[in-house]
């Protein structure tokens, strides 16, 4: 049997769709978490492939970029699509996700420019959040409850993963006014496996630091 171990801070982030995907593969894993101040000091300790985390390590060999990790847990899943084309679909959206990503990085790790905070703050809530969330919401209801042809995939899963922590960050409630992105979370957190990994999850710090 191959041994699992998972590398990040103790935070959701990039790691949580790992996370889920490995629960609902229900694989055993060991969760090695690091907090923000003692990251600095430790990562010169780990033999990182290219410096950053979140790493999945398999049976010795060390593996980064976290949606390329995702990609193939899902493929072990069956969730990865039925034909090229549906994993195309699949990849675009998670693409997007991340693209919605980059804007909370932006934001939240702007240290050059304080004083540009709140008018950033203001674009961000008013433009870049229901630029991209409205876009969400129409997608998961023109696809009967799911991001791509109306079927549970690794997309979905990675959305609802992330999710909250990005409300957390950018405070706000993402998902407010937006009931098929609700029932979508609903659905992923009752998948059994899921459900089973939440319930024991150890709780995060929520610290925010360019790892995320």
């Amino acid at each position: 049997m191959s041994v699992y171990k998972l590398t990040y801070l103790n935070v959701p982030a990039l790691a949580e769709p790992i996370r889920f995907l490995l629960s609902y593969l229900e694989i055993d894993f060991e969760d090695i978490r690091y907090e923000s101040e003692e990251w600095p000091t430790v990562k010169t300790k780990i033999p990182l492939p290219f410096g950053k985390i979140p790493v999945l390590e398999i049976d010795g060999k060390m593996l980064n970029q976290s949606t390329a990790i995702c990609r193939y847990l899902s493929k072990k899943a069956g969730l990865a699509g039925s034909d090229e084309w549906e994993s195309l679909l699949i990849d675009i959206t998670v693409d997007n996700f991340n693209d919605f990503r980059q804007t909370f990085r932006t934001y939240i790790l702007d240290v050059t420019a304080k004083e540009s905070k709140p008018e950033k703050y203001k674009t961000f809530i008013n433009e870049i959040i229901p630029f991209y969330m409205n876009r969400f919401e129409n997608t998961v209801g023109e696809n009967n409850g799911y991001f791509v042809n109306g079927k549970l995939s690794w997309a979905d899963i990675y959305f609802v993963a992330i999710i909250d922590f990005f409300s957390y960050v950018g405070k706000v409630d993402l998902l407010e006014d937006r009931p098929n992105l609700q029932a979508l979370k609903k659905k992923i957190l009752e998948i059994p496996q899921i459900k089973s990994w939440i319930t024991k999850r150890p709780a995060f710090s929520y610290e925010v630091t360019s790892d995320n």
